[in-house]
């Protein structure tokens, strides 16, 4: 497989895995950093922060084993799709979808998409639980269409 299939295929399978991380380790025994993401931030960071550090580590550990062992070359370049896929996320989800830089105002209709699917997560703390491409089920859709209070909006 080349360089490039590498770093593509293991950016497209991390929205899967992101999604299963998120709903079965974020949403259940995770839920001790992943609640502070829930609830109005206090400050510039959140507990919840802990989470892309710890990934980040990891990838990074994944870059040096397929830089100095040679049978794991692969490795490498799978961990660049990685990090591309978690560089996505920040633009998506921190800047764009939380606003956690203030003076970043900028839009983009498709974004906004993706940005109603977090809402509705964050409304009923559920599905969906995709990062960048989340599938929303009609019934939570119309649901939310019913609720006028933006959780995205950091109100402390």
């Amino acid at each position: 497989m080349t360089r490039a299939a590498l770093v593509a295929m293991a950016f497209v399978v991390m929205e899967p895995v992101a999604y299963l991380l998120h709903r079965f380790v974020m949403h259940r025994f995770g839920m001790v950093w992943h609640a502070s993401h829930h609830r109005p931030r206090l400050g510039t960071f959140e507990r919840n922060d802990l989470f892309p550090v710890v990934l980040s580590a990891l990838t990074v550990a994944a870059m040096l084993a397929g830089l100095v062992v040679g049978a794991l070359g692969w490795l490498l370049w799978t961990a660049i799709g990685v990090t591309a896929y978690g560089m996505a996320y920040l633009f998506v989800h921190d800047l764009y979808i939380h606003r956690r830089v203030p003076s970043f105002t900028w839009t983009c209709a498709p974004l906004e998409r993706v940005r109603e699917a977090h809402r509705i997560h964050h409304l009923f703390s559920g599905e969906p639980y995709g990062f960048l491409f989340p599938i929303v089920p009609t019934r939570l859709r119309e649901q939310a269409r019913t609720v006028d209070r933006d959780p995205l909006v950091n109100t402390a």
